[in-house]
């Protein structure tokens, strides 16, 4: 029985040839096995780290009408802050404020052959109370795209595919977003939701947790796996975008959030790396030995299939998390 996280060092990958491919190895193991680990070596800047836990922070201590200034509701693209009780996972409220941060981008026109989940492209919504955020933001996006990158490039050689065969989809144009979430302190001791039960619809998710915070249970083998933070590490885990791409041989596990104690709260930065919104994932084909070991999908807890491009996932979890930005903007596509 799994009792923690596996612990991947992403420093071994420039320790020469031998350790660079026993760590794509271990890397292809968990995720087939576990699909969350726990990521060290990366090499983002401990400073970076806490300036944007610093700047998190002072964001949730503005006015609550600062925040409420920058409401989700005022952005087609579903940007901005959203309250306590904002979102639904699996139908259910989750109970955690967060603000979301995509790539800085113009709109695309809506028209005759544009598809829909270009709606999703746009401009983000900054407080001005406190401007540091976006220097913060835009630099923890840009350093965080080329470490997923790289992680990607890892798996897809250990897979028996080239390095650069998800290049295409993500080097020049990803469709990443940050979430900065708090969690209020609700369980009283019983567990209360801060995010029900899911799997990410994307393909890769890079975990921030504050130092000292626990809270995310991780489902392995119908048990449920605490991964509380680990100083100087992420939390990795793959989304369904990626376990399409390898006919079910990658695991995109189920997870959840409890709330904290009542008097405490839990600063999480999610980072969802995931390709152009008109990308297609790239079927890849596997070894004889690997193709024997796949699963098939995971079934959405929605039962939701997992589509092909991109775009269509994304637009379609916004729409269903989000049902009061979707009436405002989108109530062609709610009908």
């Amino acid at each position: 029985m799994l009792s923690s996280l596996p612990v991947l060092d992403l420093s071994r990958l420039d320790a020469g040839a031998a350790e660079a491919d026993a760590f794509r190895v271990e890397l292809r193991r968990v995720t087939h096995e576990v699909g969350f680990f726990y990521l060290v070596g990366h090499g983002v800047d401990q400073k970076l780290i806490d300036e944007l836990l610093a700047v998190s922070r002072r964001f949730f201590e503005l006015p609550a009408e600062a925040k409420l200034a920058i409401e989700n509701v005022n952005s087609p693209q579903f940007r901005g802050y959203t309250r306590v009780g904002g979102e639904l996972t699996h139908g259910d409220i989750d109970w955690r404020e967060q603000i979301d941060i995509g790539a800085e981008r113009e709109t695309v026109e809506p028209g005759p052959g544009v598809a829909d989940y270009w709606r999703l492209e746009g401009p983000n919504l900054w407080p001005d109370a406190l401007p540091e955020l976006r220097e913060v933001a835009v630099r923890w996006n840009d350093e965080l795209n080329e470490l997923a990158l790289r992680l990607l490039q890892a798996w897809a050689v250990s897979l028996g595919a080239p390095e650069d065969v998800f290049d295409a989809g993500f080097a020049t144009h990803p469709f990443s977003l940050t979430k900065i979430v708090r969690y209020p302190g609700e369980s009283n001791p019983e567990p209360k939701q801060g995010v029900g039960a899911h799997r990410d619809g994307g393909v890769l998710t890079l975990l921030l947790v504050e130092p000292g915070k626990g809270g995310l249970q991780v489902e392995h083998d119908g048990a449920w796996i605490e991964a509380p933070s680990v100083p100087g590490a992420f939390v990795v885990n793959i989304g369904e975008m990626l376990e399409l791409a390898t006919h079910g041989y990658l695991k995109a596990t189920l997870h959840r959030v409890i709330s904290p104690l009542l008097g405490d709260d839990r600063i999480s930065i999610p980072f969802f790396f995931n390709p152009a919104l008109d990308a297609t994932m790239p079927r890849l084909e596997l070894s004889p030995e690997l193709e024997a070991q796949t699963r098939g999908l995971s079934v959405d807890p929605t039962n939701s299939p997992i589509l092909e491009t991109y775009g269509d996932n994304a637009l379609r979890y916004r729409l269903r998390a989000h049902p009061n930005v979707a009436e405002v903007h989108h109530r062609d596509l709610v009908k």
